[in-house]
């Protein structure tokens, strides 16, 4: 089994033969604030499954850093059975950024930025939604390196909740974290395969019509347990129950 306490460090490819060389602002990671030294391993990964074991052989500090590398195994991780995409609410302040992060800690496959009615935050077409946009994929990156995971979960363009309810028929089954509904998560027949939609509204809730918009579209609304959740730690509180009630953690 892959060592998990090696540090993660992301490339476009991963390295078919068996020397490879680190650059760029992930070898200035490498060699400036982790340190590494020669005959120190490091974990390479794609971000798409494919990750190599590597030792280093030299280390070259400065603007222009490189690391120069040995591959001694790699391997493909298999994305699971069952994937959670996450339709998030966007969120004021850094609220976003931490759901994404915990989300992805905890195993989520993709996240849709959702532009929820009550959603404080509004990301506009231009340049200011386009770095909002931005800083989520690079919590994504980062949350995903911190976990030593094979995948980095995608973060889409935002949706309305009018294409929100058209992806719902996408997927194998989808759910609405809701307080005050009567029925649980641990109620649900959850799938084995496919897509499982997670849909977190904003801190001041989802409205009756985004949510019989929602319904009408096929997802069930649930809740988790008898506290109410912020928006920023639902996610992960749900794919922490998801992990455990499905083969997820298998």
């Amino acid at each position: 089994m892959p060592d998990t306490t090696l540090p993660v460090f992301l490339t476009a490819a991963v390295p078919t033969g068996g020397t490879a060389v680190l650059a760029g602002e992930e070898a200035r990671h490498a060699a400036t604030v982790r340190r590494l030294r020669a005959g120190e391993r490091l974990v390479l990964s794609d971000g798409d499954g494919t990750m190599a074991r590597c030792v280093v052989d030299a280390v070259h500090p400065g603007r222009d850093a490189t690391l120069n590398l040995t591959v001694e195994e790699r391997w493909t991780e298999e994305p699971p059975a069952l994937r959670v995409v996450l339709a998030q609410a966007l969120a004021k302040g850094d609220r976003g950024e931490l759901a994404v992060e915990l989300a992805t800690e905890a195993g989520v496959d993709a996240v849709v930025p959702w532009r929820a009615a009550r959603s404080v935050a509004k990301w506009d077409e231009g340049d200011r939604g386009g770095k909002a946009l931005a800083r989520w994929r690079a919590t994504a990156r980062s949350a995903a390196k911190q976990a030593r995971r094979a995948h980095v979960p995608a973060v889409t363009d935002p949706v309305t909740t009018r294409e929100l309810a058209g992806l719902i028929a996408t997927t194998s089954l989808a759910v609405v974290l809701e307080s005050d509904v009567p029925d649980r998560l641990t109620d649900l027949t959850l799938p084995d395969t496919g897509d499982l939609l997670l849909v977190v509204g904003p801190e001041g809730g989802i409205t009756d019509d985004e949510l019989t918009t929602l319904r009408e579209a096929g997802a069930r609304a649930v809740r988790l347990g008898t506290t109410v959740l912020r928006t920023s730690t639902a996610a992960a509180v749900a794919l922490g129950a998801l992990g455990a009630l499905t083969t997820r953690w298998h």
